[in-house]
């Protein structure tokens, strides 16, 4: 590593500027690559004043955006998927036939729990929402359930699965970083997600008497109707979403789930609902949009296929390379290291493990340094404190990891956004276990007394 002279008040400096320009982005309606972009000139500016080379800040650059080379195909997959998912009648089947059979429930406490169970399966909040998560919030627009409370349902049960999932890669990323097993850190995390799941369960339940699923809607006979003539409508056409949940629990990876339902998709464009291999194409690359007689319908039914996702993945790729900036020069060490020199007792040490993963991903708008930095730094101060690392692993989980939607600028917010056409400011105060499980990890900090705590006790 190069002798870099970093001053104390660098760090301070960064964060207040990225924040600053991402900031600056939002207020201007800018897109958020030229915030991360003017963040990383500025920082690497600043970094090769204080001694770096610029052979290693390249370095530094390449590894971050090479190292996470499959989130960029990820996005871009899931872009294509969404919009191969509506062409091939699988969403709308799904509508279908949830309008059919989903009278009379509580859709929003239904909503959730479906959502949260197939998340474990899929394995990735993302790709349960742009699967699972965009049917049922086409049902519920049927059933006139307003689109931004559902989403904050939906994203609630989502994100279960990046935080507990066992084919998750950012709970993979975290038990690597904490040097612990799935098994014991699944044990460790009831203590926390029970109460969460819970507590949310009676919110959504309470919420959702509201939008009690009912037939009594005129546009329900409509959409039925215009699905029936617009598509070819069968319950074989619903083997694709239960062999994508189905897959991840034979353990297969998500890009090759995702892959496989494009491809089932595809196949059944062209085979059951007639389209051309050129219109097919287009869907894919440039977006799909409903041609039924219901306009109300075309409104769901509606994707911008890969170009769509060009936009999040240029942010995702300086969202990164600002990550890895920041991790590899040390820049953002000292920040962490001061918030942890005069810790004296186990409450106090997880209560800012839990605050500075949250602010990590706050500032960086990704998960991936809010997972790293206090996973790398604070596991001898939890072995010093006799504390288990089972412990730090669950405390990132329900803090920096659970959060990541709930902020405008992340770039888990900004893929929702760009598949459901919600932002995070309308569904934030609906995404109601991604606030309560930070809650409830902090309040189970006063369980935590001056007394030995190892292993799984």
């Amino acid at each position: 590593m190069d002798n870099i002279q970093i001053r104390k008040k660098d760090t301070t400096f960064v964060l207040l500027i990225t924040a600053i320009l991402i900031g600056s982005c939002i207020f201007f309606s800018v897109t958020l690559f030229w915030g991360f972009l003017a963040s990383i000139l500025i920082t690497s500016l600043l970094l090769v004043r204080r001694g770096l080379k610029p052979s290693s800040l390249k370095n530094m650059i390449l590894q971050g955006v090479m190292e996470c080379r499959n989130l960029y195909l990820l996005i871009l997959l899931i872009g294509a998927t969404v919009s191969i998912w509506l062409s091939s009648g699988v969403v709308p089947t799904m509508i279908y036939y949830g309008l059919e059979y989903m009278e009379g429930m509580n859709f929003l406490l239904a909503a959730f729990i479906i959502t949260s169970l197939m998340a474990i399966f899929m394995g990735t909040a993302v790709g349960t929402i742009s699967t699972i998560g965009l049917a049922l919030l086409g049902i519920g627009k049927g059933f006139g359930v307003p689109e931004h409370v559902l989403l904050g349902a939906v994203i609630s049960g989502a994100f279960i699965a990046d935080k507990i999932s066992p084919i998750s890669g950012l709970l993979n990323l975290t038990l690597s970083v904490t040097k612990t097993k799935y098994r014991d850190v699944f044990k460790r995390m009831t203590a926390t997600l029970v109460p969460v799941y819970l507590i949310t369960t009676a919110i959504y339940y309470y919420l959702g008497k509201g939008y009690i699923a009912s037939g009594n809607s005129g546009s329900l006979g409509e959409y039925q109707t215009a699905i029936l003539k617009g598509f070819f409508v069968s319950p074989w056409l619903l083997i694709l979403p239960i062999a994508i949940v189905a897959l991840p629990i034979r353990g297969m990876k998500t890009i090759s789930t995702i892959s496989i339902g494009l491809l089932g998709g595809i196949i059944a464009s062209i085979s059951l609902q007639k389209m051309s291999v050129i219109a097919v194409l287009d869907a894919v690359f440039f977006g799909y949009k409903g041609t039924t007689a219901s306009s109300q319908l075309n409104r769901i039914l509606i994707s911008g296929g890969v170009i769509s996702m060009l936009e999040v993945v240029l942010i995702v790729a300086g969202a990164i390379c600002l990550s890895s900036i920041l991790e590899e020069s040390g820049l953002i060490k000292p920040f962490i290291r001061k918030s942890i020199a005069n810790i004296k007792s186990q409450k106090e040490l997880v209560m800012k493990t839990g605050v500075i993963s949250s602010l990590l991903t706050v500032v960086t708008c990704d998960q991936t340094v809010g997972i790293l930095l206090p996973g790398r730094v604070f596991k001898e101060k939890y072995e010093e404190m006799k504390l288990s690392p089972t412990i730090l692993a669950r405390t990132i989980s329900d803090t920096g990891t659970i959060i990541a939607p709930l902020m405008p600028w992340n770039v888990n917010a900004l893929i929702i956004g760009m598949i459901s056409g919600v932002s995070a400011v309308n569904y934030g105060p609906y995404a109601v276990l991604c606030y309560i499980c930070p809650v409830v990890s902090f309040l189970s900090c006063y369980s935590y007394k001056k007394r030995s705590l190892t292993g799984d006790d």
